[in-house]
């Protein structure tokens, strides 16, 4: 237990100490982004998911070195062995869709969203092209052959998907997870916000039921907490694609590794959701909503609900802080019904 708290420290530690360094070098170099909902829409440095990168990476390899080297120089001390396998493969997609999220942070241009004020906003790659970018980010686990091959499935009980869960299910759990987290972003505070909810209550679930996966939600839960005092309302770094496909890949490693697939998907039924709402329009609808004299926000389509975000909207006038506590509220309710298995 030691071990697994000093883990969790250092990812904390690294995220927290290092993501200035980063808002100062990811501004000079020009990779920013405008923070639409404020009045003057300032220019933030963006792509704020390496910083919570270095931290997850630091918490695994710390958790994987000090389980490999401790034995070696105190043969006295007792530690159970784990297979170090399936965190370098979780290792190396953090690595791939880190580079893949700064990719398509760099790669923006100015588009035109649907909503009466016509805001700018940047976007990277074409929607259809993002999932064959985060598709590599399976190839680590489906190599290690990550999981167990059967799965219960509610009505029909228990089925056995043998070759095809490695070939076809860790492929569309790594893909849709990293792309479902990225439609609902937008609000200071709320990609980080929500994730720490879902990533600790995964975490929390996968402690008690025995699952290998808690290590791999912890870690990235404490390199959250030290990233949102910068991203949090006014934020002072845009978490960026970098971030989203980060936390999304994460999840499904986690999930697959710690064979908790309910349990994830019951935590990501918020992004679910909101994928079929955006379904609706093609994908064309944005999170934001139009900005008011007086700081709050209108939602961007009338009565139209095409987001989480528009929904919010409609039950009153808000500011970008309470939207995003709110999106934090509906977060915990889900982790609230995914523990409603095991208690």
């Amino acid at each position: 237990m030691i071990i697994f708290l000093v883990s969790v420290l250092i990812s904390f530690l690294t995220t927290f100490f290092i993501t200035p360094y980063f808002m100062r070098f990811l501004y000079s170099a020009g990779i920013v982004g405008l923070d639409l909902q404020k009045k003057n829409k300032p220019k933030l440095p963006t792509s704020g998911g390496i910083c919570v990168a270095f931290g997850v990476l630091a918490g695994l390899l710390a958790y994987i070195a000090l389980y490999t080297f401790v034995p070696l120089f105190f043969p006295s001390i007792s530690i159970l062995i784990i297979d170090v396998i399936p965190l370098l493969a979780v290792t190396s997609s953090v690595l791939i869709v880190m580079f893949v999220g700064l990719l398509d942070d760099l790669n923006t241009r100015s588009k035109k969203v649907r909503t009466k004020e016509g805001y700018d906003i940047r976007v990277g790659f074409p929607q259809w092209i993002k999932p064959l970018l985060t598709l590599p980010a399976a190839v680590p686990l489906m190599a290690i052959s990550a999981g167990v091959t059967t799965m219960a499935i509610p009505f029909v009980g228990n089925v056995e998907f043998r070759v095809l869960y490695p070939l076809l299910l860790i492929p569309i759990g790594t893909v849709g997870a990293s792309n479902l987290v990225n439609m609902l972003a937008g609000f200071n505070g709320s990609e980080a916000g929500m994730g720490i909810v879902y990533l600790l209550g995964l975490g929390i679930f996968a402690l008690l039921t025995e699952s290998t996966g808690s290590i791999i939600f912890l870690v990235t839960f404490a390199a959250l907490i030290g990233f949102i005092r910068y991203n949090w309302y006014p934020a002072k770094i845009l978490p960026g694609d970098s971030l989203t496909y980060l936390l999304g890949s994460i999840v499904a490693a986690g999930v697959i590794v710690g064979n908790m697939e309910r349990a994830g998907i019951i935590a990501m039924l918020p992004f679910i959701i909101e994928f079929f709402l955006k379904l609706r329009v093609r994908f064309k609808a944005t999170c934001l909503g139009r900005l008011r004299k007086d700081g709050k926000l209108d939602p961007p389509y009338g009565r139209k609900v095409f987001s989480w975000t528009h929904l919010i909207m409609n039950l009153r006038a808000m500011t970008e802080k309470q939207v995003t506590i709110l999106l934090i509220a509906i977060q915990f309710c889900f982790v609230i019904v995914m523990f409603s298995r095991i208690l």
